[in-house]
């Protein structure tokens, strides 16, 4: 698994080694989301009654898991075509700095995700078909 995860642009055997640790066997998670919630980087609406306040990340999940996740996040917002493509449309619509950075961690996730179920090598050109 360890060799798959290596293929995607902003994963290195540290971070690998990190994402092991945390979230224990990857092939335990049914879906992406599982994985992402565990992470704490799904997003938590603030709202009471006829008030909608702003959308953040719950922060659940493992702290430790999103701080390993900081750095590879950003090295794949400048080498994986995929997040640079996710970036780019939301530095347009007008989305913060971090937001953008919470957001590539989120999707990298969801590469780590796909690319350990399908058992095959990261594809960018698949994940910027999706």
């Amino acid at each position: 698994m360890r060799d798959l995860m290596v293929t995607i642009d902003g994963i290195a055997d540290k971070s690998a080694q990190m994402l092991f640790a945390e979230l224990g066997d990857l092939r335990k998670y049914s879906n992406p989301r599982q994985m992402v919630a565990a992470a704490g980087l799904n997003p938590k609406l603030e709202e009471s009654g006829q008030l909608k306040g702003r959308t953040f990340i719950s922060k659940i999940g493992s702290a430790r898991l999103r701080t390993g996740l900081y750095m590879p996040g950003l090295v794949a917002m400048q080498h994986n075509e995929a997040i640079i493509a996710l970036k780019e449309r939301l530095k347009a619509n007008g989305k913060a700095p971090k937001q953008i950075i919470c957001a590539a961690m989120r999707k990298l996730l969801h590469i780590i995700f796909g690319v350990i179920k399908s058992g095959q090598p990261f594809d960018p050109k698949l994940a910027l078909a999706r």
